[in-house]
């Protein structure tokens, strides 16, 4: 099954609390929070229902868990000619 990366964009402060306990069961706490799930029938009904406070992503079967960007090589320093 597919996954989906749900990022938490907008508070929750004003909305109903249903929304918000909506949030928390779907694991986010905090702005700019992003957590993935399978997009489960359930899963995809309770983004429905936020949809105005989160961004949904779509993330690939194959991608790895933990979709870090490889560390960067540090660049070489010219080589100075000694006089």
């Amino acid at each position: 099954m597919s996954r989906v990366r749900i990022t938490y964009r907008k508070s929750a402060i004003g909305f109903a609390s249903d929304q918000r306990a909506t949030l928390s069961a779907l694991g986010l706490r905090r702005l700019h929070q992003t957590v993935e799930h399978e997009a489960t029938p359930a899963i995809r009904g309770m983004v429905h229902k936020v949809r105005h406070l989160v961004s949904v992503d779509g993330v690939p079967a194959d991608a790895p868990a933990a979709r870090e960007q490889p560390a960067a090589q540090p660049a070489a320093a010219p080589a100075v000619a000694e006089p």
